[in-house]
């Protein structure tokens, strides 16, 4: 067996020296993560939802579980009066309408003037040439966060224009990397695209929060549902959205992993992820919230 060179040596060093630095960072994850939930459930946030009929139920669930306080105020006429009361805003596609949309520009105007964050979720974005423009319109209203899956980023980064299958993806997560960063960079906002692994960036740094099962994906609106719960974390700290989306994300994997330890299939599934959100304690956070700090692009 041949020797090996100071530089075979120094390369492992540093080798492992990274491999200890991520595993640290990924521990400080856990942490940051409790931090979020822990302050949500101080103070209430309360988080205005325009969203849409099919995720109202689940949406208001899941942030009462997570400690936030839900509103489904959408009516134009509300909103002069009720969104410079709220702590963020969400704003939904789902089911929309022209009526709906003039709501959502004026609470997004509304929030931008007082600095409130507010929160994108494209739903199948380029299903029609009314849901792309009417996305391409907000965008330029400056939302803090934009979350979708990975066919909604792509469509909307402008990568793609075509059919997508409605709310759900036809890429994976892994794929909507670039789309994302030009996305994030284009309009200035934290964009995260949900999957398997959920990726997380400003435009320069990529995270990857790796909690979650695939079960999710039978039930409708979670990622409709979390979300909100990102609107919730951000209104907490708008500082720091990459930190405050990546931490809901993670949170809500990691109720949906606990939950899926008790359900037989989605419809129980549903249940034990409220109950398993409701119920998180620091402990389990800290040990089992899985982040990827620097993920490797391909």
């Amino acid at each position: 067996m041949g020797k090996r060179s100071g530089s075979d040596e120094e390369e492992e060093n540093e080798g492992e020296e990274e491999e200890e630095e991520d595993e640290d960072e990924e521990g400080r994850w856990g942490v940051k993560a409790w931090g979020f939930l822990s302050r949500v459930r101080d103070s209430f946030p309360l988080v205005q939802c325009i969203t849409n009929f099919v995720s109202m139920d689940l949406m208001a669930n899941t942030l009462l579980a997570a400690g936030a306080s839900p509103a489904m105020v959408h009516a134009l006429e509300e909103v002069p009066d009720f969104t410079p009361h709220a702590s963020a805003l969400l704003i939904n596609v789902g089911t929309l309408t022209p009526s709906w949309l003039a709501s959502m520009k004026a609470a997004a105007e509304i929030a931008n003037r007082l600095g409130k964050p507010w929160v994108l979720d494209p739903v199948a974005v380029s299903a029609s040439d009314f849901r792309l423009r009417a996305c391409l319109e907000l965008l330029d209203l400056r939302p803090a966060v934009v979350r979708g899956n990975a066919s909604e980023i792509i469509a909307l980064s402008g990568a793609s224009a075509g059919p997508t299958k409605g709310t759900d993806g036809t890429h994976k997560s892994i794929d909507a990397i670039e789309a994302a960063k030009r996305l994030a960079q284009t309009c200035g906002a934290i964009v995260a695209v949900s999957g398997s692994v959920d990726i997380i960036t400003d435009g320069c740094q990529v995270v990857g929060a790796c909690n979650g099962v695939a079960m999710l994906q039978r039930i409708t609106a979670t990622g409709c549902a979390v979300t909100a719960i990102i609107a919730a974390f951000v209104a907490i700290d708008p500082e720091h959205a990459l930190d405050a989306t990546t931490a809901a994300l993670a949170v809500f994997g990691v109720a949906s992993e606990l939950g899926m330890e008790k359900a037989c299939g989605p419809a129980s599934l549903r249940m034990h992820l409220i109950d398993s959100l409701h119920g998180l304690d620091k402990r389990t956070v800290l040990s089992q919230v899985k982040v990827k700090p620097h993920l490797n692009c391909p």
